[in-house]
């Protein structure tokens, strides 16, 4: 029998979390590139900085991400169809905000998306290092994406004024109108800067926030 929302505790979404692979993988990242970031020592200032310049820089990526590719529009270009998975995904995911296997990542993305993160890192920064420092970072950021975007779907009844206002935040862009709040783990950064934040009260509900695009017959 499944648990009502007032019934679901912590202890149920930590264990309905851990059945799927995404937050494994991003786990296993997370745990190697840190295994090896302490392993090679060397500790600099920018150990520090790069950790806080992501942290403050995360809503504002996660708002382009949100935008620009999982609210991708299909669009044909040289005769062909280009409709991304990750846009795929999340349009089906809007269907129905409650099919928990929606909610995370696709794993297949996470196949490309993490060696490319190890790529780009090692190629942007000059020190291993520091590449490392970034890498375990992202994979923090990541996990914590995904158990706040798999908790603000989950049963679990908000308790805290924060993660109330999270949660808010991310199901008025599911429940009232898709073409606002596009921050899942954090309310009131990005989409009060960006102009996606407004106040619910003066936005109409969207007849298209269950299917983006109105692509769905």
């Amino acid at each position: 029998m499944t648990k009502s929302r007032k019934e679901f505790t912590l202890d149920d979404a930590v264990r309905e979390f851990v059945r799927h692979p995404t937050p494994w993988m991003i786990a296993a990242a997370l745990a190697t590139a840190s295994t090896l970031r302490l392993l090679l020592g060397d500790w600099q200032p920018t150990d520090a900085l790069i950790p806080l310049a992501m942290l403050a820089a995360f809503p504002f990526v996660e708002w382009i991400i949100h935008v620009v590719i999982l609210h991708w529009r299909p669009r044909r270009i040289a005769g062909l169809v280009l409709d991304p998975l990750l846009a795929r995904k999340h349009r089906e995911h809007h269907v129905d905000p409650r099919r928990v296997e929606l909610i995370f990542i696709p794993w297949q993305a996470l196949l490309w998306v993490l060696p490319a993160a190890v790529i780009l890192a090692v190629v942007v920064f000059a020190r291993l290092e520091l590449a490392l420092t970034f890498v375990a970072f992202l994979a923090a950021l990541g996990l914590v994406y995904e158990w706040m975007h798999y908790l603000i779907h989950a049963d679990y009844k908000p308790r805290s004024a924060v993660y109330k206002a999270i949660w808010r935040n991310h199901r008025q862009h599911h429940f009232k109108n898709e073409k606002f709040w596009f921050t899942v783990t954090s309310a009131g950064t990005a989409d009060r800067v960006l102009g996606t934040g407004p106040d619910p009260r003066s936005v109409p509900t969207s007849p298209t926030a269950k299917n983006l695009h109105a692509l769905n017959p």
